[in-house]
C-alpha cells in the first residue's frame, strides 16, 4: 500500500508518514500492544499515543517486539493538558520516555491549549511556559519535532508571537463536515502541518448517505473515502481500529478523489457526529 510510504515534509525537514495509527480510547495492554503489533506488521510506521491515554507502555513494548527498527517508525507523544509550567513539562516528557522505553521521541505535542477539565480556560501564559519547555528538548536532541494538539489560530499566534520556533504540527479534530477551514488555512500559511484525529467522525460518518454514496462512485468504503478526503486536504489523519481488517482496511487508500468531489465534500458542514 503506497499511501503508508508516503510521507510529508514537515518544516524541519523531518519525513512524517502520511498515515499513522491513533491509539486513543484504546486501553492499555492487549488491545492496545495488539492494534500496533497489527498496524505494523501491515507497514503503518507511524504510530500516536499520549500520556492521557494511559497506553504509552503498550506502544514502546508492541514497537519493541515488532522486529521494526526503531528508526523507521514514527511516533508521537502527548504533554497532558493540565501540564502548563516549563519544569512540569520536562518532567512529563522525561515520564513518557521511561513508559515508552525510548531514547527519543520523533514527535512531541502539547495535548490541548486548556485542561480537558476545564476547555477554554485562559492558559496562554502556561502555554508559553511549556512550549519553551518542548523548544529546550528539542534542542537538546532529544524529539525529532514538537507541536500541539487542539490549538486554534489565537492560541497558535500566542506561542509563536512569544518563543522561538513555530510548531511543526497542529494536531486537530478534522474530517467531512468539520474541517476547520481558519484554523487549516492558518497552520498552512505559517508552514504547520495538520494532523487529523478522529478522520472518522469517531464512526458517525460512516452512515452519512453523501459518502455512502460517494464509496460507492469509488468502489471504497466509507471509512476510505474519509481518510483519502483527509490527504486530499493535505492533512495527515490518524484512524483509530482494534481489529486487524478495519486496521488494514483504513490503510488501502492509493486512490483519488477528483477535485470536484473534494469541493463537493467541502460543502458538508454539518458535523456528522450529530448523525444518526
Amino acid at each position: 500500500m503506497k499511501t503508508l510510504t508516503d510521507v510529508f515534509v514537515l518544516s524541519n525537514g523531518v519525513k512524517m508518514p502520511k498515515i499513522g495509527l491513533g491509539t486513543w480510547q484504546i486501553a492499555d495492554g492487549d488491545d492496545c500492544y495488539n492494534s500496533v503489533r497489527y498496524a505494523l506488521k501491515h507497514g503503518y510506521r507511524h504510530i500516536d499515543t499520549a500520556a492521557a491515554y494511559r497506553n504509552e507502555k503498550s506502544v514502546g513494548k508492541a514497537i519493541r517486539d515488532s522486529g521494526v527498527p526503531r528508526e523507521e517508525i514514527f511516533v508521537t507523544s502527548k504533554l497532558q493538558s493540565h501540564i502548563k509550567t516549563y519544569e512540569g513539562a520536562l518532567e512529563a516528557f522525561e515520564q513518557t520516555m521511561k513508559e515508552l522505553e525510548f531514547d527519543y521521541l520523533d514527535l512531541y505535542l502539547i495535548h490541548a491549549p486548556w485542561p480537558w477539565n476545564e476547555i477554554g480556560k485562559d492558559c496562554k501564559a502556561g502555554n508559553i511556559e511549556a512550549w519553551k519547555a518542548f523548544e529546550k528538548i528539542y534542542k537538546d536532541g532529544r524529539v525529532r519535532a514538537i507541536g500541539v494538539s487542539n490549538f486554534n489560530v489565537d492560541d497558535l499566534e500566542n506561542v509563536i508571537k512569544n518563543t522561538e520556533i513555530i510548531p511543526h504540527v497542529n494536531q486537530i479534530s478534522f474530517f467531512i463536515g468539520n474541517n476547520q477551514e481558519e484554523t487549516h488555512h492558518y497552520c498552512k500559511s505559517k508552514n504547520i502541518l495538520v494532523e487529523a484525529y478522529s478522520p472518522l467522525a469517531i464512526g458517525f460518518a460512516l452512515s452519512n448517505p453523501h459518502i455512502m454514496d460517494m464509496a460507492k462512485k469509488y468502489n471504497k468504503t466509507p471509512a476510505q473515502i474519509c481518510i483519502r478526503y483527509c490527504i486530499e486536504k493535505g492533512t495527515a489523519p490518524l484512524p483509530k481500529s482494534t481489529h486487524e481488517n478495519r486496521i488494514i482496511e483504513n490503510a488501502s487508500v492509493d486512490f483519488e478523489i477528483s477535485s470536484e468531489d473534494v469541493l463537493f465534500l467541502d460543502g458538508i458542514k454539518d458535523d456528522p457526529r450529530r448523525w444518526s
